[in-house]
Parts: C-alpha cells; structure tokens; sequence
C-alpha cells in the first residue's frame, strides 16, 4: 500500500517543482536549443553540384566551362532563392560511377544540394540518377546521352536536357540514309552510351530502308583504330558511324584519314561531336562531316548574345550544346523552384512540366513525364576550311528538325512513369 501511493506523491511533487520559474527557465532553453540545427539547415546556402569530367576526354566539352555556365545562371537569376543564397559547386565524376554516385550522396547529405547537373558518361548518370531519385532531389542531365535515362530507368526527380542517343541516331542516321547512304559499318565504344548509340542508330538506318554490314567496338579513350578501321574499310560499308564521343571521336577520324579510308570513298559518321571536337581535329579532316546537334552558337541572335557573354569568360572559346544545356537547366530549375516555393525534385519537375519552355538553348520546349526535355535539334555539315571565317565559324545549318520527331515517341520508351493511354 505504502508502495503503490508514493508513486502519485512524487509525480505531484515533481510537478510543484517543474510549475516553478524552473521549469519555465527549462522550456526557453529547450526552445533555444532543439531547433538550432533546423535553423542552421534552413539559412544555409542552396547550392548546385555540377558533378563533371574536369580532367578525363570529356573535359573540354564539358568540364569547366559547364561550372561556368552554371554560374552564369545564378548570376543571371540573382543571388537567392525562396530566402536563401545560392552557390554552385563541383566535383570532378572521373567518369567512374561509384566516384559520382557516392559525390552525389555526400552533396546531399552534408552540403544542401538541391540540383545536380551536368554528368557526362552515361554509366555515371545511371548510378547519380538512382541517388538523385531515393534521396527526391532534382538530377538536371545535359551531358549524358544514354535514352536510357528516360527509358525503363526514368526518374520523376530527372530532366534529361540536351540530346540522348536516339535524338542523333534518328537526325544522322535517318537523314543520310535517306539521302542515298545505304550500307552502315559502327565503330562503337563499348560502353553504356556507346552501345545505346549504335542500337538506336541501327533503328533509324533499318527503318529508312538501310542495312548494317557488321560493328567493332573499342574501349573507351583508346589510342589505336588501326585494326577496327581495316574491318570497317574490309566492310564494304559506305559510310563509317563512330558511334563514340570526344577524343575517341577525333582519333578515329584522324586515323581514318591517314589510313586512306575517305580517300577511298568512304564516309565517316560522326554519331555525336561537339563543337570542340571539330575545333581539336580541324577543318581539314572534319569537313563535310554530318552531325546532330541541339545548340549552335552561331544560329540567330539569341545564341550569338548569350554565347558571346559566355566566351568573354573563357578565352575565347565558344560554348558547346552541353554547356548551353547547363545554362538552360539550371535557369529553369531556378524559376521552377521560385515558382512553385519548393526545391523538391519530384515537385520541381511537376512545375517544370506545367508550361512550354524556351530559351536561348530550348526552343518549342516542353519537359515530358518521362524526364524528356522535347526540343529542337539541328542537323548540321562541317564547313570547309574555306567557308569558315573564323575559329568556331564551323557549321552549317542544314535542317531543323522538330522535337516531336527528333526524340523518341512516350509510348516507345518503356518508362514505368508513363500513364497508360
């Protein structure tokens, strides 16, 4: 009995105490003390993580000056967003996707990043897509290229930006053959891009009625094309696609050269190039060269303003479609975000897809719920050294064409996100 009545008594002595001044004294100190950390997270910095290749082949197409053109936007944009100040940082992927995904987790966890940009190699982009979609953050790719990214790998947290592998394959591939170039041999890098490349160009070429007279796939940043550029000529093939990128793209076409293959009458492809690409192997060899783009610096006013402001700060060099495609993503992201009062991925995105789009990159644009940024994609031919006029006077425009028809159909892409029609 004695037990079981204490208990009340010093509950209701426990309580005289704590209704005292002290426990007044106690709940001002809790008050102070709980929310310190939330109100560290909430007034610090909003930053953007462009995860890039600042050191690897992928360095002068994108690199630094991708950083730069992420900068240009918040500066364009202004200092804040929905209260709080706006940073940008980087972090160089290596091209490893265990490198780039674990980047990505720590920017998240520790760093309050609310976008990451850029991220070119498709295997890194497919391993950052998976954090950016667990952890509801915005995954603004421009320069990865895999359509695998809004295929059966979508995210509803991913903008896929700039071009993907069956946007080229479906300008290129379908526009030579045609216009007459039937008969395809892939020089391929054996990777995720690389393998998606050359089956959506094999697509195109099949269905506009051409054929596929075989493939040599090649590591990435290899240094010999001899023995692959002997089966592609053995080939019979009218025409060579370098189903690769950057300084596998140059070699190839440098060797290609030497070993007689365009002086034999053969064609060369190339499949993805950058303006940088040309710029690096030279008009001499580059032209004539087919390519698809989805940004040209030199295309109408809106373009020359932009790109000339952007040159201004990095000697000279005219910006490529992946640093354009960064500008222009991490811009509307900015808007979004102000837009919509959230920096969620999931309902950034939903902002984004509510209207057109359309900027100095972006044109007849609209963001699709497979994570598709639809726009117009340019088909272009390499200038001969005697068109050019200056350095980075390097294309012709030969055709727009539309987004619709650039970019894979929704139905076609097997994304899970996709509503049943």
């Amino acid at each position: 009995m004695t037990h079981s009545s204490s208990g009340p008594l010093l509950a209701r002595l426990s309580t005289r105490l704590l209704s005292a001044p002290l426990l007044s004294a106690l709940l001002v100190a809790s008050a102070f003390a709980l929310p310190m950390q939330a109100r560290a997270q909430t007034t610090e910095p909003i930053r953007i993580g462009v995860l890039t290749d600042l050191s690897g082949m992928n360095a002068d197409l994108s690199g630094a000056g991708a950083v730069d053109a992420a900068r240009m936007a918040v500066e364009d944009f202004g200092p804040t967003l929905l209260g709080r100040k706006l940073e940008v940082i980087s972090g160089d992927h290596q091209n490893k996707a265990d490198v780039g995904s674990a980047m990505a987790r720590t920017w998240i966890d520790q760093q309050q990043v609310k976008a990451i940009v850029d991220v070119p190699t498709s295997s890194v982009a497919l391993a950052v897509q998976e954090v950016t979609r667990n952890a509801n953050i915005a995954f603004l790719a421009s320069t990865a290229g895999s359509s695998e990214l809004t295929g059966k790998a979508c995210s509803p947290t991913t903008a896929q930006w700039t071009y993907d592998t069956y946007a080229l394959a479906n300008g290129t591939g379908r526009a030579l053959t045609e216009s007459g170039v039937k008969r395809w041999y892939f020089l391929t890098a054996d990777y995720a891009f690389g393998n998606a490349l050359q089956a959506d160009t094999e697509n195109a070429v099949k269905k506009a009625g051409g054929q596929v007279m075989g493939a040599s796939r090649h590591p990435r940043a290899a240094s010999d094309f001899s023995s692959f550029l002997l089966q592609a000529q053995s080939s019979k093939a009218e025409i060579i696609a370098l189903a690769n990128s950057s300084g596998d793209t140059t070699m190839a076409i440098k060797q290609a050269n030497e070993f007689g293959l365009i002086a034999g009458g053969q064609k060369l492809a190339g499949m993805l190039m950058f303006l940088t690409d040309i710029d690096g192997v030279g008009l001499e060899q580059a032209q004539g060269l087919i390519l698809t783009t989805g940004f040209y610096w030199d295309m109408d006013e809106r373009t020359r303003t932009w790109s000339k402001r952007y040159a201004a700060r990095n000697r000279d060099r005219m910006p490529t479609m992946a640093q354009a495609g960064v500008y222009s993503a991490v811009m509307n992201f900015l808007q979004a975000a102000k837009t919509s009062g959230k920096l969620e991925g999931d309902a950034v995105m939903k902002q984004l897809r509510s209207g057109k789009i359309d900027d100095m990159f972006a044109r007849n644009a609209y963001l699709r719920e497979d994570g598709r940024l639809v726009h117009d994609m340019y088909l272009v031919q390499v200038k001969k050294p005697s068109e050019s006029k200056a350095r980075w006077d390097y294309y012709t425009i030969l055709k727009t064409i539309p987004g619709d028809e650039a970019f894979r159909p929704l139905a076609e892409g097997g994304c899970p996100l996709v509503s049943a029609k």
